[in-house]
């Protein structure tokens, strides 16, 4: 890997997180922590909590539910009992009534007593067992974030929630796209499986190079784009259901858990 700031950040999760909480690290988490499980966050307000629950049952794929708090508490109890969801994070987004109106650092102003926060798995988990397995991982290699894309597809509505399908892209050898469909459905906790190989207008993706989210990555000679369903996807639903409050990791800067990928992984 090439990212050169992930070799000087601990790589003990409560570390992290700890340096996270003092403003030293505001970057995307990829390749962070590794073989700990990261986590998308998504914070709505107690009277649409029981609408996301239902979304994320189905909607599984982009919305693996890992941990849901207590109302009114910022403490993920389950997955890191130590830890402060409005702190530990590098960057969140803010939405109001389908508007993105800040992206913070931290978010102790704007916690509510009638807030719940979920925390959904994210594809970042399975990236070390992908590495390990010889699979290039090409914004490791560039340093930057993965590419998102807002796709074509809709997801099954919930209540008041509805909204497109979001994906993560990794450019992946053909040789190598069944090894990595093998090793990433062993985790459905953090997406599973690809929802599509190839083309992306089959996805209603009109230019790779153009992702909603992240950064753009090159695809080499050889290489076919691979898509992941994505925990980005509450945040097209937020700017398509319009609940009045929505608050969420920003894309790529994931939550740390103290849970390692083994607790996440299907024998």
């Amino acid at each position: 890997m090439t990212n050169l700031a992930s070799q000087r950040l601990p790589s003990a999760p409560s570390e992290l997180r700890r340096l996270i909480r003092r403003g030293c690290w505001a970057g995307p988490t990829a390749g962070l922590a590794r073989g700990y499980v990261q986590a998308n966050l998504v914070i709505l307000p107690a009277d649409w909590a029981y609408d996301f629950l239902l979304f994320c049952v189905r909607n599984p794929k982009p919305c693996p539910l890992l941990e849901v708090t207590e109302l009114g508490s910022p403490i993920p109890a389950q997955t890191a009992p130590g830890a402060d969801l409005r702190t530990d994070l590098p960057r969140y987004r803010v939405y109001q009534d389908g508007q993105l109106i800040d992206e913070p650092t931290e978010i102790t102003g704007w916690w509510r007593d009638d807030l719940v926060a979920f925390l959904l798995g994210c594809s970042f988990t399975f990236e070390d067992a992908l590495a390990e397995a010889g699979i290039p991982l090409r914004h490791w290699e560039c340093g930057c974030n993965v590419p998102m894309y807002r796709t074509a597809l809709a997801c099954v509505p919930a209540g008041r929630l509805h909204g497109p399908l979001v994906v993560s892209m990794r450019p992946i050898p053909a040789r190598q796209v069944a090894r990595a469909i093998e090793i990433s459905a062993r985790y459905p906790l953090a997406h599973g499986a690809p929802v599509w190989i190839g083309d992306p207008a089959g996805l209603g993706i009109a230019d790779l190079d153009r992702p909603d989210w992240g950064d753009p990555v090159p695809i080499n000679e050889g290489e076919l784009p691979v898509f992941w369903a994505c925990g980005v996807t509450p945040q097209a639903v937020a700017l398509a259901a319009r609940p009045p409050l929505m608050i969420t990791h920003a894309p790529g800067h994931m939550f740390v858990t103290d849970w390692p990928v083994s607790r996440v992984e299907r024998e």
